[in-house]
């Protein structure tokens, strides 16, 4: 039939049970499939990692604001990396970071999840999260 009608025979789904076929003209087909393609990776958007840089001596109030913000980046659907930055003598009370790394993650709730541990890295210790 596609001989007679100078089209293409174009197995769709080789992998079904019966087959599926159609008759089509190869190049507009290949084509439109490319250029569907194209459209639905440039609408595709990765989830950028936002980060957030807190001191270690940071304030309540400052605190609530950057957290404020961190929540606004989860709900965008980016994923956080907050980063406790360390100066001077404060590096010999790595403790007081990992007390602030987890009074971060109750104070956002249950709503998260925390995909990288702490890790102490240089002077800062820095963790990933993202939402649930």
């Amino acid at each position: 039939m596609a001989a007679e009608v100078g089209l293409d025979l174009v197995e769709v789904s080789p992998d079904t049970s019966p087959p599926v076929a159609k008759i089509v003209d190869w190049g507009k087909y290949n084509y439109q499939r490319t250029k569907q393609l194209q459209r639905s990776r440039r609408k595709a958007k990765s989830p950028d990692i936002k980060q957030m840089r807190i001191g270690l001596k940071i304030s309540d109030h400052d605190l609530g604001v950057k957290l404020d913000k961190v929540t606004s980046f989860l709900e965008a659907g980016h994923k956080v990396k907050v980063a406790i930055i360390y100066r001077g003598r404060e590096l010999a009370h790595k403790d007081l970071g990992n007390r602030l790394a987890d009074r971060v993650v109750a104070e956002l709730g249950d709503g998260i999840v925390v995909d990288q541990e702490p890790q102490f890295a240089g002077r800062q210790l820095s963790f990933v999260i993202r939402k649930k």
